[in-house]
């Protein structure tokens, strides 16, 4: 193995290092200095198309076909997307690897998960009139620029809301690019514009001229965090400022004549320029080296790094990390060298293992967790087992220490070394990797179809594999040629017991691709049916999702079910639908009932309810504004019950001819009444009879002293004897006619009795008339009547009702409550009793 410096370049009092990665990375016929390359964030995909501004070697008309080709690190086609859709101007990747692509008319696509599909959106704000020029792109959004001059900025990929920020001088753009907001002070994107001799930054509010005579700048380059700015001139130049603006950090001059093709950043500690088959690495305080290639090459910027591709080879370049150094420097003499090499000299059986480290016990745990960190950084499998080895011996001598940090490096390089293997081609370093997250990498593997290592990392590392399960699926269904009931049968079998599964969407998938019968077959086995059914309402399986939407016992679901079903059917069509599904019958009446009555009325008809019908048909009368409205509603009910022999619906329409007749004679009685209260001294007005029941009509009729009128209701609808004579008492009360009362308490016989009669006019506040009753309450004790006398105030009367009883013990209770003169006669009626006689 070559020495892990080997590869090292000292620039300035930083050492960089060239990593290769792949080779034979293209097929030689690519000719890659014709094509536009652009990397995605975290070591992630390489899209590649051909750039139309340049000449072509023919190779025939099969060829001529355009395509945007994108490719893993490693050079493995991952998906192929024909292209036809005009010309390209911004091509780019977001930090969660959807492929970004933007047209001359201002039209975007972007393409998720690797598979082809995309969401596509417009700019507006006359992008189509005006043109794009070109694009730059950060982690979730982009900016592209207009013909004009125009900057439209999109924040976000999941919801763009294109905004067109501050306008502009017209002046030719040379070279411009973009702060992202999470770096700009402004906290907003902000974009460097070169125009002229200066530079002009541009934000949401304003475009400010910076005064930078020194232009034209042919590149401008912002570091991944935006510390710093990176300036090319046009005399070969590179100038490089900090983050805000206020100091210039160094100038490096190329003494390159021609202008680089491109300037990138690597990481956040040097400039790479790239010339066709030559790259400047320019660090801090103007050092450089440069590397030469036998091939065109093209630079692809990261958090931490830069790779560079040729059709040969794939390399990255980057800092060497702290700990790294701090091991492997020539003559180093770190506790951390120091345990590399005990632990070598211990592989070699020698005894200068253990005084290497007594000398370095004080550190060493220091030793330790730097051995640790180096070998995390580490591409080279043999140096990464060579630091843990040496780690594992320096904490074996250690009394406390504790072994997360050495566990998880070991499971985080066992998943990179998986990664990093170069038919997967995903060459993230430990500083990616750890950006990036585990569940990202995850979701990269699934989308290039690496299910089956994507479920080893995710066992391996704990986490969920629900969506890898689905995607699998749902690449089954998309691609599988097997019969649909064989698709379906592999998929259930093959998730059966897999939590977080979401059938639903496999079966989107299956309905995106056609095939209607598998996606209802795989809605069967979604549990969730607030998953299943607006699926198949979009599928047009109407009746399924109802049937569904039943079994849920979710109301607010079936009401959804049924709004679309209402709103899509005919009438007679959706009361098919729902007669045979009770639960959706009786939700459709209820909510009818108070929202649509005309569709409640139909709903009864069709299904021939004719007792319901005229319930709501009598139930519409009552609130009509005019009598012959109701009278109409009223006769419709009657006629809709005229066919029924059913003894219920006899009774009704029995009740309704009745309630007609009844708001007829009510109208007679008030225009009678309304004559009435032309003649002077009448007492009726503001008394309507319409609309009250045959009991109250009677009794306002007596209350307002038309008894003939209140006897032909009674005669009309046939009232009892009882009920009328209650009716009767309660209106002559009302109205304070005490003497008819007197002369109605002359007659032998009451169909009630007469006990309501007295307790009517006493509740009224007249005790006097009350008392004419009880000697006619004959049915009641003499106690009862006793206290009836009592309550009308007429002790003695009560003391002559006991003394007739010959009841002394009732006589002697009256004595104690009576005052006065009715003492002394109470007094008497004792004494006229027997002594020790009751």
């Amino acid at each position: 193995m070559s020495k892990p410096t080997a590869n090292w370049e000292k620039v300035g009092d930083k050492f960089y290092r060239k990593i290769q990665l792949y080779t034979a990375v293209f097929d030689q016929d690519l000719e890659l200095e014709n094509y536009n390359v652009v990397g995605a964030p975290y070591s992630g995909a390489v899209a590649v198309y051909r750039d139309e501004e340049k000449l072509h070697t023919y190779r025939g008309p099969g060829v001529a076909k355009s395509s945007i080709d994108v490719y893993s690190c490693a050079g493995k086609l991952i998906r192929s997307i024909n292209w036809d859709k005009g010309t390209i101007k911004g091509l780019g990747w977001s930090e969660d690897e959807k492929l970004l692509v933007v047209t001359e008319d201002g039209t975007v696509r972007c393409y998720y998960d690797l598979q082809g599909d995309f969401a596509p959106f417009t700019l507006g704000h006359d992008s189509d009139q005006h043109g794009v020029v070109s694009c730059r792109f950060y982690n979730t959004g982009f900016v592209a620029l207009l013909g004009n001059n125009h900057l439209i900025s999109v924040a976000s990929y999941a919801e763009p809301r294109p905004k067109l920020l501050a306008i502009p001088p017209t002046e030719h753009v040379v070279s411009w690019n973009i702060i992202p907001p999470a770096y700009s002070l402004s906290r907003s994107v902000e974009v460097i514009l070169a125009m002229g001799s200066t530079l002009y930054v541009v934000d949401a509010t304003e475009a400010e001229d910076r005064n930078f005579d020194a232009g034209p700048f042919r590149h401008v380059s912002v570091s991944p965090r935006g510390e710093f700015l990176a300036f090319y001139t046009e005399d070969g130049k590179v100038w490089v400022v900090s983050g805000d603006w206020s100091e210039k950090l160094s100038e490096y001059d190329s003494r390159v004549k021609t202008v680089p093709k491109d300037m990138q950043w690597c990481g956040s500690n040097a400039v790479a320029l790239a010339w066709e088959d030559e790259v400047h690495l320019i660090g801090p305080k103007s050092a450089a080296t440069k590397f030469y290639y036998d091939t065109w090459v093209h630079l692809l910027p990261d958090v931490d790094g830069i790779r560079l591709l040729t059709n040969d080879v794939c390399e990255f370049i980057q800092k060497v990390p702290d700990e790294t150094v701090e091991v492997f420097r020539l003559g180093s003499d770190s506790p951390a060298a120091n345990l590399l090499e005990a632990s070598s000299l211990l592989e070699q059986k020698s005894p200068k293992a253990d005084d290497l480290i007594q000398l370095i016990r004080p550190n060493l745990a220091e030793a330790v967790d730097a051995c640790i960190k180096a070998a995390a950084h580490e591409y080279n499998i043999h140096c990464q087992k060579s630091l843990l080895k040496a780690a594992s011996y320096g904490k074996s001598v250690l009394d406390l220490y504790s072994s997360d940090d050495f566990v998880d490096t070991c499971d985080t390089l066992r998943v990179l070394n998986a990664v990093r293997f170069y038919e997967i081609g995903l060459p993230l370093s430990y500083d990616q990797y750890r950006r990036m997250t585990p569940e990202k990498l995850v979701e990269r593997l699934t989308n290039r179809n690496e299910y089956l290592l994507a479920l080893r990392v995710a066992d391996y590392l704990h986490l969920p594999t629900s969506q890898i399960h689905g995607h699998w699926a749902q690449q089954k269904v998309r691609v599988s040629t097997d019969p649909e009931e064989e698709i379906c049968n592999l998929i259930v079998k093959k998730l059966a017991g897999k939590p977080g599964v979401s059938f639903e969407e496999i079966a989107r998938a299956a309905y995106d691709e056609g095939r209607i019968r598998l996606a209802t077959s795989l809605l069967d086995h979604e549990p969730r049916a607030g998953k299943q059914v607006p699926l198949l309402l979009s599928m047009k399986e109407d009746t399924i999702a109802l049937d569904k939407a039943i079994e849920s016992g979710d109301t607010d679901l079936i009401f959804h079910v049924l709004l679309h079903l209402r709103k899509k059917l005919p009438l007679a069509s959706f009361f098919r639908v729902i007669n045979s599904r009770p639960v959706a019958t009786a939700l459709v009446e209820s909510s009818a009932r108070d929202q649509d009555t005309d569709l409640l009325k139909d709903l009864y008809y069709q299904d021939d309810r004719r007792l319901d019908g005229s319930a709501l048909l009598i139930s519409s009368a009552l609130v009509q504004p005019s009598l012959s409205q109701s009278l109409d509603k009223l006769k419709l009910a009657s006629k809709y019950l005229s066919d029924s022999r059913d003894p219920p619906a006899v009774f009704t329409r029995s009740a309704v001819d009745e309630a007609q007749r009844l708001l007829q004679m009510q109208t007679q009685f008030d225009k009678d009444l309304a004559n009435a209260r032309d003649i002077p001294n009448q007492s009726t007005a503001g008394t309507s009879l319409i609309g009250l029941s045959t009991n109250d009509t009677i009794f306002n009729l007596i209350k307002l002293g038309h008894q003939k009128r209140a006897q032909k209701v009674v005669n009309e609808f046939r009232v009892p004897d009882k009920t009328y004579t209650w009716i009767r008492l309660r209106a002559l009360v009302a109205a304070r006619l005490w003497v008819e009362i007197e002369e109605w308490g002359k007659q032998k016989k009451s169909p009630i009795g007469w006990e309501p009669f007295f307790n009517e006019v006493l509740a009224a506040g007249n005790a006097r008339v009350a008392s004419i009753f009880i000697p006619k309450c004959t049915s009641l004790t003499v106690s009862e009547r006793v206290d009836m006398w009592v309550k009308c105030g007429l002790l003695v009367k009560a003391g002559e009702e006991a003394h007739k009883a010959k009841d002394r013990e009732l006589l002697l209770s009256l004595r104690d409550k009576a005052s006065g003169s009715a003492v002394v006669e109470i007094e008497r009626l004792l004494g006229m009793l027997p002594q020790g006689r009751r």
